[in-house]
């Protein structure tokens, strides 16, 4: 096994003075595992992106005295991307020359591989070894080297340095990976002072500019060293030309350290096909940009990076993409969801313009910003166009344009849009569409489009011809479309109240009279989506679909792609609904107070429900009213058996009513928002909520909870809100052997007390519990359904 050779890229130290920055508890934790713990031999993988300092941690580590007294025999093997069998086993001969005699070395020097593997092999037995295997790229190569280093139980260690989560854990088999995390500011601009000034002080006038250059460098080590490589030339210590440094902190570091460059790209030459396409796709967003990976997946789709087989669908096979590139470390997880899945990504600046550049080799988009100021010339050979500012006007030669990807990121955008016809992609969900011109009226001239995502101002005139034109595509697989008239805040508008009612102890306290805006009912857009069969995720934020119960639509058939439904408006449940939806996934529903109010929850057959026997994530919200007849949802819905995430909000569910879904065989994460439970009362039973990890209560009457521990075997996290009636968390809460975080409401001192005795006592048993305090939420409201699901 032989790999074209090239050399490996060395990682400038992040030693200041007498010690280093940034790594002293990585260095600790680090030293404990090569000296303590098991006699067995151990296996240390240190894993993140290029730059960041597992080779200076390493090679820190390594070269320590309390290293050089613990082992025997020392070995630093770099096996970067060109693995070269032979050049390793010499570097290990080389390493044991001093335990060994010079001829018994050079005697196996000119041997074939095999017998050099034994060789080495014998040298090691009975003693013990430190290994450090540099930059290693692929398993294979491990599986190799492995067998080489005997496991005789005195303790010899390997350290293995990777930039690739899936080797980390590869190598590892109990799953203990040392994680780098980047540098926070103040250590930056402690690395770049030391690197620039050494023992001397930095002038005052330089302070603040030092500072927000150390910071636009993003915590990368690296980075701060090779700008701190520019700045330290006495000439250049100048307040103008820190200035200019601070304004081009990612050009200056590209353009002055070729070794910069080739790091950060060899993660990117050694990607697959598919994902070089996934990670390019990145540098479509705007810089700092918080990407949906949801969003993101549906986009990959939409360009035909995905590809569907009989194992895994598109968004499966998406979302290991993903993970692939996160766990590569070219994309930075900015957030997990309840489920235990990424659910929002950044890409770090210095690795963005290195996406950004190889976009600008292939021709992959054309980005429109603040400072391309007019069309660049650029846009006429790419297939992609991303617009990060506000422009007018149209795009010159727009009629022959081959543009396939058009993707709005400001609220005022160019009128043309319309001319591509070729456009596979249209994202208009952050502007302001107005259907007033042709370019909404005949969306559905536009007959490749995949995905489609826009904001509209309603118009009542040109509703129709839009909804109307939509059936056209039948290409389209994701379709979002939001009203901005409708949301205000994150609240749909509500129809007007000539009085407020309130309620004290279930009984009316101010008489109301309801206004209905007919106006408003005309205004909500009916979406024909029936005769579009590759639809596979409908978002629509306060539309109404037809119901296909009707003779309209009784030859039609079922939507066998389609996965998400969201966010439908008064969606009734019928038996034909449930049949055309065979592979639904996500749902959610909205339902006004004023029909609950009226009829109860009878009317919308959530009964059917439990029919669609693939729904994961259920997404239930009502504004809630509290009459009676609001209180009758528990006997009009029947929840599916797959259902592994529920969010309630408003529905008023009774608490005694709550075993239907604790018994729920698959439910992992529970959401109770907004009132969504009614009573005081609450007492869990024996054989419930078996496999539920995530448990959150947000504005309840809740009085007493009584429950044990085995009631939620696997419960990970407790959130509790806005209960401020509750007297206390059950103590056996406390007992369950998997709960690793509580959250409280820091203004319910009873809640705060039983969260703070719970963490003692756990403690005491040697079991790590973490509480936190909440001074507001921290979860997603109304506006972010659409990220949820």
């Amino acid at each position: 096994m032989q790999i074209k050779s090239r050399r490996k890229v060395q990682m400038p130290s992040r030693e200041v003075g007498n010690g280093f920055v940034g790594l002293e508890e990585d260095l600790l934790e680090i030293k404990s595992r090569l000296c303590e713990g098991s006699s067995q031999l151990g296996i240390i993988p240190i894993v993140g992106m290029g730059g960041i300092g597992k080779t200076t941690l390493a090679r820190y580590a390594y070269d320590g005295p309390l290293s050089a007294q613990h082992f025997d025999i020392h070995a630093w093997l770099t096996i970067s991307q060109s693995y070269n069998l032979r050049r390793i086993l010499r570097t290990v001969l080389r390493s044991i020359k001093d335990v060994f005699s010079r001829d018994d070395v050079v005697q196996y020097w000119y041997r074939n591989d095999e017998a050099l593997k034994e060789h080495v092999q014998r040298c090691l037995k009975g003693r013990r070894y430190l290994i450090v295997m540099d930059d290693l790229w692929d398993t294979n190569v491990w599986d190799v080297l492995r067998m080489m280093f005997p496991d005789d139980l005195n303790g010899s260690r390997i350290i293995v340095t990777t930039r690739e989560l899936k080797v980390a854990s590869y190598v590892d088999c109990l799953g203990h990976p040392h994680q780098m995390h980047l540098m926070s500011v103040d250590q930056s601009w402690m690395l770049l002072k030391e690197r620039v000034f050494g023992f001397e002080s930095c002038p005052l006038e330089l302070e603040k500019i030092g500072e927000a250059i150390a910071e636009k460098c993003g915590g990368l080590p690296l980075a701060v060293v090779v700008i701190a490589g520019v700045l330290s030339n006495e000439v250049n210590q100048r307040k103008y030309f820190w200035e200019s440094i601070a304004r081009n902190v990612s050009k200056v570091a590209h353009t002055h350290d070729e070794q910069f460059n080739e790091m950060l790209s060899l993660s990117y030459k050694c990607l697959p096909s598919p994902l070089r396409l996934c990670f390019l796709y990145m540098g479509c967003f705007p810089e700092d940009y918080e990407i949906n990976v949801s969003k993101l997946i549906k986009l990959w789709m939409g360009e035909c990076f995905l590809t569907s087989n009989e194992s895994k669908d598109m968004e499966e096979l998406g979302y290991e993409y993903l993970e692939e590139l996160a766990a590569r470390s070219l994309v930075l997880v900015s957030k997990i969801g309840s489920d235990g899945k990424i659910r929002i990504v950044k890409i770090h600046d210095l690795l963005r313009d290195l996406c950004l550049r190889k976009c600008e080799d292939e021709n992959f988009v054309c980005n429109i910003n603040e400072f391309s100021g007019s069309f660049p010339q650029g846009i006429k050979n790419s297939y992609r166009l991303s617009v990060f500012c506000n422009i007018f006007g149209r795009i010159p030669n727009t009629k022959m344009s081959h543009m396939h990807t058009l993707l709005l990121f400001k609220h005022w955008a160019f009128d043309s849009w319309i001319s591509f016809k070729l456009l596979r992609i249209f994202d208009g969900l952050s502007v302001i569409m107005y259907p007033t011109d042709n370019s909404v009226m005949y969306i559905g001239e536009l007959i490749h489009l995949r995905y489609l995502a826009l904001t509209c101002k309603p118009i009542r005139e040109t509703l129709t011809p839009v909804s109307n034109s939509l059936y056209h595509l039948q290409n389209l697989q994701t379709l979002i479309f939001r009203f901005r008239e409708f949301i205000r805040d994150g609240v749909p508008a509500r129809p007007r109240l000539r009085m407020l009612t309130a309620f004290r102890d279930d009984k009316p306290h101010l008489k109301f009279c309801l206004l209905r805006s007919e106006s408003m009912c005309e205004m909500y857009m009916k979406f024909d989506v029936w005769r579009m069969p590759n639809l596979r995720h409908l978002i629509l934020l306060d539309g109404l679909l037809p119901d296909p119960s009707t003779e309209n639509f009784q030859q039609t058939s079922c939507m066998e792609n389609l996965q998400t439904l969201c966010l439908m408006k008064d969606f009734k449940c019928s038996e034909r609904f449930m049949e055309m939806l065979p592979n639904l996934k996500k749902l959610g529903v909205i339902y006004s107070y004023e029909d609950t109010y009226e009829t109860g929850w009878s009317k919308y057959c959530l009964v059917n429900l439990v029919h669609l026997y693939k729904l994961e994530k259920l997404n239930l919200y009502a504004e809630p009213y509290p009459t009676l007849k609001g209180y009758d949802l528990s006997q009009n819905i029947a929840f599916p058996l797959a259902l592994k995430k529920l969010s309630l909000s408003g529905c008023r569910f009774p608490w005694e009513d709550m075993r239907m879904i604790g018994l729920l065989p698959n439910l992992q994460v529970l959401k109770l928002k907004r009132r969504a439970c009614h009573g005081t009362e609450w007492e869990t039973s024996e054989g419930e909520f078996s496999q539920l990890k995530v448990l959150l209560i947000d504005s309840t009457d809740l009085l007493q909870w009584t429950s044990e521990s085995s009631h939620f075997p696997k419960l990970e996290r407790l959130t509790l809100f806005e209960c401020d009636n509750l007297r206390d968390i059950p103590c056996e809460i406390g007992e369950i052997a998997t709960l690793q975080v509580i959250e409280v409401d820091i203004r319910n001192s009873s809640i705060v007390e039983s969260a703070v005795l719970i963490k003692e006592e756990q403690e005491s048993f040697g079991n790590v519990v973490q509480v936190s305090f909440l001074r507001t939420r921290r979860w997603e409201r109304f506006t972010s359904w659409y990220y949820q699901l």
